[in-house]
């Protein structure tokens, strides 16, 4: 009987086992990876559950918009409401706001670079003299844009530092932007003759004169005199207005926004230039709003002059920025209580140490080397810079920052020769057209189209910075900033070498999105760096071994100056090199190398842990 249980015992138990054995072999297969796939999507959403309390919403809010998801109070608050929201993270809407200024000045650029070379020309600037004329802001903003932004960090106007700036800068870009199209009818009004032989004509951006073709009968020295005083005001204050718009931005950020501020102000910039090329691509001449203005030109330079001022004013009423003179009283209250913890502090200590001891020593009778140590203080002293002491700052830089400017000015003269170039290019190389030939002619109607088609790859390229700076930030964080500064340098090089190499009009349209991926990077890269630099301390010890006081208004500036050398030594480089290879495609060639090299002095840059 006993011998019968075990026997029926030991065939269950190994029925049990089978059981198991085929149950296991099951979740082994197909329907096992099912319930581990299961297993650890559920092990992922209640994880995301955990970090995303609020759900859904919370995410589109964070992915869509930027607005920080977390309801612990910013560490620092200014005692002042008034200005406690300089001190918590913004929206991505807030940052956006703050950067339009950036928006309407690529608009003023895009009309500028479509219409201000041709408007000469109508005028009787003769082709030999665009250079000086295009030269002359460089030279003025070489000199004047550092000191702007010394002068900026030093401001104590009761409307902030950078705002009075920005104001200021804006009002040049206006005087540009009606000087510029109306500056022949004012040569005009101003006692200019008025050509008998004037007729219209088919041209590349707009109306032009048949008097085009002799300069003799086209001299209009009043009409000259404004058109070139709007073109420098308007390139000047462009170039310059951008410099205090960067510093406002982050003087009015934490600096866990500044990546996420300066790739909002990079996608504006981008938005602003894009759009503003399909302004200028229309033919305004057929719409009612061309003949109310006055023609195409007039009406693009109206609709960009009152986009300008709208964007500048959503900027300039954004945040209010602190005074310089409250700016120092709370650095002074905060740096007094910090002295008195410490000395309270110290205080203790010696308490403690002298209760040990046999001596009676009174209070106050500590010596010197008995005292306290000194707190770190910050390297600005409040005292205001001498010129000297300023210019000294820029002869005399810390090492980083001079790899940075080495860098960015690399950057800005492979830019300089697709931004001033590149349609010219594509209408001699890529459609083999002449600028030369009659008008009317083959060779001038492949140039022309050339032209349209070269404007079509600039639209792109800006499309492509803004696209490209939405992530750039995310780059960033996941790849490091070495890394996507030299890769976004080698996709230029690599794209504008295959495009000198196919000079096709698909290639014009494809390779211009390396310039967009290129122009986000200097957009972005130099000025994080700026900042990452000052908010880290780099410099707090005499500016970093310079022995100079630095401030990061002063710093931006220094490196925003890098485009005006880059656009004269370009001028003076690219004729020669379009002269010896006997073709504009060393536009492009050229263009190439200067991005090559740029990617070279990036790996030589400190990054620290950016």
């Amino acid at each position: 009987m006993c011998n019968l249980d075990s026997n029926i015992i030991h065939r269950s138990c190994k029925k049990t086992i089978q059981n198991m054995a085929d149950k296991l072999n099951e979740y082994q297969g197909v329907t096992g990876r099912l319930h581990c796939v299961r297993d650890k999507y559920k092990e992922r959403i209640s994880r995301w559950r955990e970090s995303h309390p609020r759900g859904i919403r919370d995410l589109l809010s964070e992915t869509l918009f930027g607005i920080p998801n977390s309801d612990v109070p910013p560490e620092r608050v200014w005692q002042d409401s008034e200005y406690s929201d300089l001190f918590r993270r913004k929206s991505r809407i807030e940052l956006m706001r703050i950067s339009a200024a950036v928006m309407g000045i690529e608009f003023s650029y895009a009309g500028e670079t479509a219409f201000v070379s041709p408007t000469l020309l109508q005028i009787g600037v003769p082709h030999q003299q665009m250079t000086l004329v295009w030269a002359l802001s460089p030279l003025i903003g070489f000199f004047m844009t550092p000191l702007l932004g010394s002068l900026s960090d030093r401001c104590r106007s009761r409307f902030g530092r950078r705002r009075p700036f920005i104001v200021l800068m804006s009002i040049g870009v206006l005087l540009g932007l009606i000087l510029v199209p109306n500056g022949e009818a004012i040569g005009y009004a101003l006692g200019d003759d008025m050509p008998a032989n004037k007729t219209e004509t088919p041209a590349v951006l707009g109306p032009r004169s048949t008097v085009l073709e002799n300069d003799s009968q086209n001299y209009h020295p009043w009409g000259v005199l404004f058109t070139v005083l709007g073109t420098v005001f308007l390139d000047f204050d462009a170039d310059a207005c951008q410099s205090p718009a960067r510093a406002y931005l982050l003087d009015v950020t934490v600096p866990e926004d500044h990546a996420k501020g300066l790739s909002t102000f990079t996608v504006m910039a981008g938005l602003g230039g894009f759009m503003g090329y399909a302004l200028g691509g229309i033919n305004w001449d057929e719409t009612s709003l061309g003949e109310l203005f006055g023609g195409h030109v007039r009406a693009v330079f109206t609709l960009i002059t009152i986009i300008f001022v709208v964007c500048v004013s959503a900027t300039v009423t954004s945040f209010k920025e602190i005074p310089l003179d409250e700016l120092k009283e709370q650095e002074a209250f905060r740096q007094q209580a910090q002295n008195e913890r410490a000395q309270e502090s110290f205080d203790e200590e010696q308490g403690l140490e002298k209760s040990t001891r046999k001596e009676n020593i009174s209070y106050g009778s500590l010596n010197q080397a008995e005292a306290p140590p000194p707190l770190i203080t910050e390297s600005h002293s409040g005292e205001p810079l001498s010129l000297s002491h300023y210019l000294r700052s820029i002869v005399v830089m810390p090492v980083s920052l001079r790899v940075v400017c080495l860098t960015n000015l690399f950057c800005w003269m492979a830019h300089v020769c697709y931004s001033l170039y590149f349609t010219d290019f594509v209408g001699e190389a890529v459609f083999g057209g002449n600028p030369a030939a009659l008008v009317g002619s083959e060779s001038r109607t492949n140039y022309e189209a050339g032209v349209r088609f070269g404007c079509w790859g600039m639209a792109m390229y800006s499309l492509s910075c803004a696209c490209y700076s939405t992530i750039i930030e995310k780059l960033i964080k996941r790849l490091g900033a070495k890394k996507v500064y030299v890769g976004g340098l080698c996709t230029y090089s690599c794209g504008m070498f295959l495009l000198c190499a196919a000079r096709a009009p698909f290639a014009v349209l494809l390779f211009s999105w390396t310039a967009g991926v290129m122009y986000s990077t200097l957009f972005t890269m130099p000025y994080l760096l700026v900042a990452h630099y000052h908010a880290t301390g780099l410099w707090d010890n005499n500016g970093g071994g310079c022995g100079q006081e630095r401030g990061i208004g002063t710093d931006v500036a220094v490196v925003s100056s890098c485009v005006f050398v880059a656009q004269l030594l370009v001028s003076v480089i690219m004729g020669f090199a379009v002269k010896a290879s006997g073709s504009t495609a060393a536009v492009v060639a050229v263009a190439a190398a200067l991005a090559a090299a740029a990617a070279f002095s990036a790996t030589k840059i400190t990054y620290l842990d950016l």
